[in-house]
């Protein structure tokens, strides 16, 4: 008898998602049907937290299972070492299809993906299928084109339509408030979540497959197709958490100002994109079930960093507040129970944790650990801590408290339980707490991982 073959795994990734924005997470001025009732057959990480506040380091670690400091990948110049092995790598050393579609961002300043998303780094990255993507600002600067995407968009005739408009659009998310000036069809999420489907159709079932869906956004420019604007036009916005300097190191106060209208129409653009996103995932996961292979098929939804949306007078990403570093993540799939989990988790836990699930060996001396005991009702906690870095300053966070140390000698500490959108930095009040967290932060930032 032939022995059952592996379950599948679907990782869907945004880029630059808040974790706050989101129906099953309380957000009523969002619409997100389809992520929705994916959460509610998932078990909900409500307490993740990026490795870093920026893309390229975030997805290396995600990739490596490493803290970014460890490879000194600390800004979007950073490169995966070739010499570090991958997640990616070890699903097909063990028998996976490994297969992308979108932006990962190991290479990044490399900036010719080609015509088919395929440069030969993907293949040594560790996947069988690639079709990387430009993301969103790399596809803007793209004429002539330099990935599928924009080779796709001047096959159409709408390069320079894209183009031109994106860069009306540079100087910040601020800038140009208003749709895309492309169709819905030609829109550069809507090309990845068809293209994924086209890649999940073709897939053979002869060996279990992992497959990394990775969108660009709701990443800036905030620039959703008209005809999602158009459902939140008018809708009520949350408003932003207060710009208040008090307490605050000088690097937090070089940020550009909006005015409540301009940060008010922000949020709707980033909202009725988030929309667009979520009708994606819903035609994903909708050709899954056509091939039958929900029930089989383990299912990771997450971001690999947030978005600031006016919060503290901030926009997108680079620091360590909580609507930037924190992280939507859920898990569903074979034996885990849906329902909501407070296990602190760092993001570059998922592949370990995914490797544990299908019965894969762990990588050794990484920084990742599985979550796979709580997803399986084993325990109810994961980490002591989670930590985050970027270059020139870094976090160390607990339920409780959120340190958060500068190169410049500046750190903050809020008290998360009471102060959940971090109004007041504490860390006068609090010096045993700011020195246990400061202690933990230069014992990992020194040390080797654990194996």
């Amino acid at each position: 008898m032939r022995p059952m073959k592996p379950a599948n795994i679907l990782l869907i990734m945004c880029d630059q998602l808040r974790h706050d924005w989101l129906g099953y997470r309380g957000a009523s001025h969002v619409a997100t049907p389809h992520i929705d009732a994916l959460a509610g057959r998932s078990r909900i990480m409500t307490q993740a937290t990026c490795n870093s506040p920026l893309c390229a380091p975030s997805r290396i670690s995600l990739a490596s299972g490493m803290r970014p400091h460890r490879l000194g990948a600390l800004n979007n110049h950073a490169y995966l070492p070739l010499s570090r092995p991958t997640w990616y790598q070890q699903f097909r050393n063990h028998g996976y299809h490994v297969g992308c579609c979108g932006k990962l961002d190991l290479a990044k300043p490399d900036g010719d993906l080609g015509r088919r998303g395929d440069r030969p780094l993907t293949y040594a990255w560790g996947f069988t299928e690639p079709h990387e993507c430009e993301g969103k600002m790399h596809a803007g600067r793209g004429n002539p084109p330099n990935g599928p995407y924009t080779h796709w968009l001047k096959q159409r005739g709408l390069l320079e339509t894209f183009t031109s408009n994106a860069a009306r659009r540079r100087g910040g998310p601020t800038r140009a408030l208003e749709p895309s000036a492309l169709p819905v069809d030609a829109f550069h999420d809507v090309y990845i979540g068809k293209r994924s489907c086209d890649m999940l159709g073709k897939l053979q079932g002869d060996f279990p497959w992992y497959f990394f869906v990775s969108f660009v956004g709701p990443h800036d420019p905030f620039d959703p197709p008209v005809e999602f604007y158009q459902r939140f036009s008018d809708r009520p916005m949350p408003p932003a958490v207060p710009c208040e300097p008090e307490g605050r190191p000088s690097r937090y106060h070089r940020e550009e100002t909006a005015t409540p209208d301009e940060t008010t129409l922000a949020r709707r653009l980033y909202t009725a994109y988030v929309a667009c996103i979520d009708e994606q995932i819903g035609r994903i996961l909708e050709t899954l079930d056509e091939r039958g292979e929900r029930e089989s098929t383990y299912i990771v939804f997450a971001s690999d960093h947030g978005e600031m949306l006016g919060d503290h007078g901030r926009w997108t990403k680079n620091c360590h507040y909580e609507a930037s570093v924190r992280v939507p993540l859920t898990v569903a799939g074979p034996g885990i129970e849906p329902g909501v989990s407070e296990a602190l988790i760092e993001l570059n836990d998922v592949n370990a944790t995914l490797c544990e699930l299908a019965g894969i060996p762990l990588l050794a001396n990484v920084d990742a650990r599985s979550f796979a005991p709580v997803l399986r009702n084993q325990t109810t906690e994961h980490r002591d801590f989670a930590m985050a870095t970027h270059i020139g300053h870094g976090c160390v966070r607990t339920r409780q408290w959120k340190a958060i140390f500068g190169d410049d000698g500046c750190h903050e500490l809020y008290d998360l339980a009471n102060d959940p959108d971090e109004r007041r930095n504490v860390l006068s009040d609090h010096p045993e707490a700011i020195q246990s967290l400061r202690q933990t932060y230069v014992r990992e930032w020194a040390g080797s991982p654990r194996s």
